[in-house]
């Protein structure tokens, strides 16, 4: 297993990711580690979401905030992926992170995201995934199994290029 370690310097933390990796896959399958049942407010109706409602789905968590560059080049990205991938029984959950609900609302209204976001400016939805996996990054996207294990952890801006292979592999697995 890998995990993230911080480091002080300048007064400022800075991520430390060993080896300089920010693509870690789990395989095989049987090593993924699960993670707790992420769950937290919808961004727009406030309604609560689980991962645990998409059973038997692989999930795309993706983790964002309107403040955030690469996270404007990235949305598009993974819309087109979310919108392509959906008949593959595959969904997508944004966690909106250190954020201003209306800003945050905007961002997605203005990119047309189609797939629901917890609103968690406090990043409390983000203990479920421990120590194991890392969580200091924006953007990062965890990729789940059908079974919701980890399978695969993203700590930079992804294009579709990037994700879509990984889903339809996931997609075939049994």
């Amino acid at each position: 297993m890998w995990w993230p370690r911080r480091r002080r310097q300048g007064g400022a933390f800075d991520f430390v990711s060993p080896g300089g990796r920010v693509d870690i896959l789990y395989d095989p399958p049987a090593s993924r580690g699960t993670i707790g049942d992420l769950t937290g407010p919808d961004l727009v109706n406030g309604q609560p979401i689980h991962v645990s409602d998409y059973s038997e789905r692989i999930v795309v968590i993706n983790v964002w905030g309107s403040w955030c560059a690469p996270c404007r080049t990235e949305t598009p990205e993974l819309e087109k992926v979310f919108t392509a991938t959906q008949h593959l029984g595959v969904q997508f959950l944004g966690i909106d992170v250190p954020d201003a609900r209306q800003a945050a609302q905007d961002f997605v209204i203005d990119r047309r995201v189609t797939y629901p976001s917890i609103f968690d400016p406090s990043m409390r939805s983000l203990i479920v995934l421990g120590s194991h996996y890392p969580t200091s990054v924006v953007p990062t996207t965890a990729v789940l199994d059908r079974r919701h294990r980890v399978a695969a952890m993203f700590l930079i801006a992804l294009l579709a290029t990037d994700l879509t292979p990984l889903i339809r592999r996931l997609a075939e697995e049994p």
